[in-house]
């Protein structure tokens, strides 16, 4: 059956965030008959800024509620009556976790644990919580929380009892032109001539907005309960970027900084013993499923990855070269943009 989000009353945490702003966008386009859709953040001036774009006169299933994830209580209430949450807030800057390790783990650990408990406490249907490439074999404290945080979603499936609820993640690398990205960073910056490049040879993925909430949708139509969906995303080398962006400009080699890798990861060889490779995704298993694992293979026509698979930025069958990141640019960041 089709996803229907009509006269069902969604909640979006961190709803003010690149993605949430999209996802909401999305669902109002889609879904004009839905019910509610709660915008949950802890950024007063964002919400502000957010109902300028999608006033509560022109959008009258909106509400904007201020709070954080970490305060269970407020969570609970907001929670009340809602049918799907997306869980979307999380601490992401890997330098600021670094320096403020509990303040992340608060936000994406304890956080994660409050939107499980409001859940399961508020009769919610579906909850899809997004994730990171940088979960993937971790090295730094902002992946190590949202590792932690994924498996938090796929074991609150074993604690649902009798309820008719789906926990699911859905985990995807860079988002072209998102807040604190590379793509705006070398925008900013190429009035100065040069471009930092932590690495000649580092690669990421890369995903638009659009394909990140898309992801969500395909998520909250198909899980079972327990999944880890990852998407098959192109890869580009941050030189390509910096070319796109720039051609003019001096590169210049500044090291790669504490906490991060040369190449992201989402797949690691040890997830490949439970992932299955559908047309457009591939599907982290759950290690305990509370439904048959071939019965899901064969709904949608999946296979299991072969032994010693792994899914990196380095080793991937799509690249993106400078011509088309400019283009990836002018459609999903600047129509405007001219190199």
């Amino acid at each position: 059956m089709a996803l229907d989000l009509n006269h069902k009353s969604i909640l979006v945490t961190g709803g003010t965030g690149s993605f949430g702003k999209k996802f909401v966008q999305t669902v109002f386009e889609k879904f004009p008959q839905v019910k509610r859709l709660v915008v949950f953040s802890r950024d007063e001036l964002k919400q502000f800024e957010m109902s300028q774009v999608f006033p509560h006169s022109q959008y009258p299933a909106i509400r904007y509620f201020i709070g954080d994830v970490r305060d269970a209580d407020r969570l609970k209430r907001a929670c009340e009556g809602v049918d799907v949450i997306v869980h979307a807030a999380a601490l992401k800057q890997v330098p600021a976790a670094e320096y403020n390790p509990m303040e992340c783990i608060k936000t994406n650990i304890f956080g994660a644990e409050n939107v499980i408990n409001a859940a399961l406490d508020c009769g919610v249907q579906h909850v899809v919580a997004l994730s990171t490439d940088k979960a993937a074999a971790p090295i730094n404290l902002y992946g190590a929380t949202k590792l932690c945080s994924d498996k938090l979603f796929v074991a609150a499936n074993n604690m649902k009892g009798a309820r008719d609820l789906r926990f699911s993640v859905v985990r995807y690398g860079n988002v072209i032109g998102s807040r604190g990205s590379v793509v705006p960073f070398f925008m900013q910056r190429r009035h100065t001539g040069v471009l930092p490049i932590t690495h000649p040879d580092m690669t990421r993925f890369n995903i638009s907005l659009e394909g990140g909430v898309d992801l969500v949708l395909y998520a909250l139509e198909n899980a079972w309960g327990g999944e880890i969906f990852v998407p098959k995303i192109p890869s580009y080398k941050i030189t390509e970027v910096a070319q796109a962006i720039a051609p003019g400009c001096r590169q210049e080699i500044v090291g790669i900084r504490p906490g991060e890798k040369l190449h992201e990861e989402m797949i690691t060889e040890t997830d490949a013993l439970s992932t299955v490779e559908l047309a457009k995704y591939y599907v982290i298993l759950p290690f305990t499923p509370q439904w048959d694992v071939d019965k899901f293979i064969a709904h949608f026509g999946g296979k299991r990855v072969p032994l010693g698979f792994h899914y990196d930025s380095a080793n991937n069958e799509e690249w993106l070269n400078a011509e088309q990141i400019r283009e990836e640019i002018r459609e999903h960041v600047d129509p405007a943009f001219v190199a």
